[in-house]
């Protein structure tokens, strides 16, 4: 058993409380989506290639950690094998693609509410 800071103890490889999974069963779902999203990145590399959809710059092979996948639809979750979800950016596009949709939030509110 191993003790908290608060004097309560539990065991290592049980349940956590208010869980219905136990510490080994999240670990394994979290390596089985780790697995996932390399296959998926690998696979829309393969598709698309090294090259940034947005800006066009192309990358060698030892720079493709340079370039990440963006979900079109904006769902992680949706992978189909085609690619059609997918599109590589390289990680300033992909940023900018992200920031501008908060920026289109912030830009689109009455100014007179943000006070």
């Amino acid at each position: 058993m191993k003790s908290s800071r608060h004097g309560r103890h539990r065991k290592l490889h049980g349940k956590k409380p208010g869980s219905e999974k136990s510490v080994e069963e999240i670990v394994r779902e979290l390596k089985s989506l780790d697995r996932q999203s390399i296959s998926y990145r690998e696979q829309s590399l393969k598709i698309h290639g090294l090259i940034c959809a947005k800006c066009g710059r192309e990358f060698e092979y030892r720079d493709r950690h340079l370039l990440t996948v963006h979900h079109k639809d904006g769902d992680p979750t949706y992978n189909p094998p085609d690619g059609s979800n997918w599109e590589n950016l390289c990680i300033y596009c992909h940023d900018d693609e992200h920031s501008r949709g908060l920026l289109g939030d912030y830009l689109s509110h009455d100014k007179s509410s943000l006070k």
